[in-house]
């Protein structure tokens, strides 16, 4: 018995009208302008950079962004670590904390797998607790043999209000006892700021930004002057980048929104040094009901996340201007916009721009990669989602 994915590979080669819908579709040529732009800032600014792959939650995009000069991935969760090592990503930072006992086993055990491939595997930390608990796992691991070094960055909370610790004295304080343990090496500073990636415009994002680096700054003076290293300040984002990049701070960027473009960052004004992101993701659905005042698609919530807002409709012709005004689990409704007196017709196909690209690529088993254009092109490629529902 065939499998969905082996009935999609079918699609190769065929023309983009023959994608059923609702589809999550990337447009491989903008993808790749857009690696092709961060690849290029990254080392005009000589700094790393390792992209968020929970964004894609794919192996083969993890690898396409390491072939194209990143350094390795970042990731949120265990479980999506496991995917990316599974795929045959062996440089993965797992930038958030690990708890539970049964999951830093994995963690340890995940750490020997990469060592075993010459790969690396660090992880956040922001508690005492959680720094002995790792250190337990990784020496259980480690009985009988010579074992693997797992690189430990102690976060801060630098505004985004989440994990990390305030920046100061409880930071030096995990710093040395991160030292205490053989399996652990202190790699430096997570500076994160979330909220900053979503200010509208660039003054408020570089205002932000300098707090952010005064604070890490001072935090990370304190540690050396205990005569600790801080050997990497690691964060960054899409929405600020350059922010981080221009800090002479920094020394890796985090960004990778960027490959896709959702609508809630193209919302952002953009800072002139910053490069030129195109959207790259799409929603392909089809009107399936046609009214006299607006028009339904079969894209609803289950095709796409609208925790960062609806989603755009791009507009391309015949079709006018259109207005994603609302949805429900296997609808969405369309109206018109900005004077635009035209309904789509039933069976047209509509494109939608998802506000938020990390959980909408949750919501889909595959990425339907297409060259040549949405209109005219081609199917090339077909890519798992190999982290979907990778959650613990």
């Amino acid at each position: 018995m065939k499998t969905p994915l082996e009935d999609l590979k079918k699609l190769v080669g065929q023309p983009v009208a023959a994608i059923d819908t609702p589809a999550l579709v990337v447009d491989l040529d903008a993808m790749q302008r857009n690696l092709s732009r961060m690849a290029e800032f990254s080392r005009k600014h000589a700094i790393k950079w390792r992209p968020h792959a929970k964004m894609h939650k794919s192996s083969a995009l993890a690898k396409l962004q390491m072939q194209a000069g990143a350094v390795g991935v970042c990731v949120q969760k265990t479980s999506e670590a496991e995917a990316m090592v599974a795929g045959g990503v062996y440089n993965v930072y797992i930038s958030n904390e690990v708890i539970a006992p049964a999951k830093l086993a994995r963690v340890a055990e995940l750490a020997h797998q990469v060592a075993a491939e010459h790969g690396q595997l660090a992880i956040a930390v922001d508690s005492l607790q959680g720094v002995r608990r790792l250190a337990h796992e990784m020496n259980e691991r480690r009985r009988g043999g010579h074992g693997a070094v797992i690189d430990v960055f102690v976060e801060l909370d630098v505004g985004q209000g989440r994990c990390g610790v305030t920046p100061g004295q409880s930071a030096v304080d995990l710093a040395l006892e991160i030292r205490k343990h053989p399996p652990l090496r202190f790699a430096g500073l997570q500076a994160y700021h979330g909220r900053a990636q979503h200010l509208r415009s660039p003054r408020e994002r570089r205002e932000a930004i300098a707090t952010v680096v005064r604070d890490v700054r001072f935090t990370r003076q304190l540690i050396e002057d205990e005569g600790v290293t801080v050997g990497l300040v690691t964060g960054a984002g899409t929405g600020s980048m350059v922010c981080e990049a221009a800090s002479g701070l920094y020394g890796e960027l985090q960004a990778g929104s960027f490959l896709f473009m959702d609508a809630d960052y193209a919302a952002n004004e953009r800072d002139p040094a910053q490069p030129q992101f195109e959207h790259a993701l799409f929603v392909k659905s089809q009107v399936m009901s046609a009214g006299l005042l607006h028009a339904v698609c079969d894209a609803g919530h289950k095709s796409h996340a609208i925790d960062s807002g609806l989603p755009k409709v791009l507009t391309l012709e015949p079709t006018g201007a259109l207005e994603f005004a609302g949805a429900s689990d296997e609808h969405g409704v369309l109206k018109p916009a900005n004077g635009n007196q035209r309904l789509p017709r039933l069976d047209e196909t509509v494109w939608l721009i998802p506000g938020h690209c990390d959980p909408t690529v949750n919501l889909h088993n595959v990425l339907i990669g297409v060259v040549g254009g949405l209109q005219n092109g081609r199917v090339d490629k077909i890519i798992r989602v190999d982290a979907r529902g990778a959650l613990t």
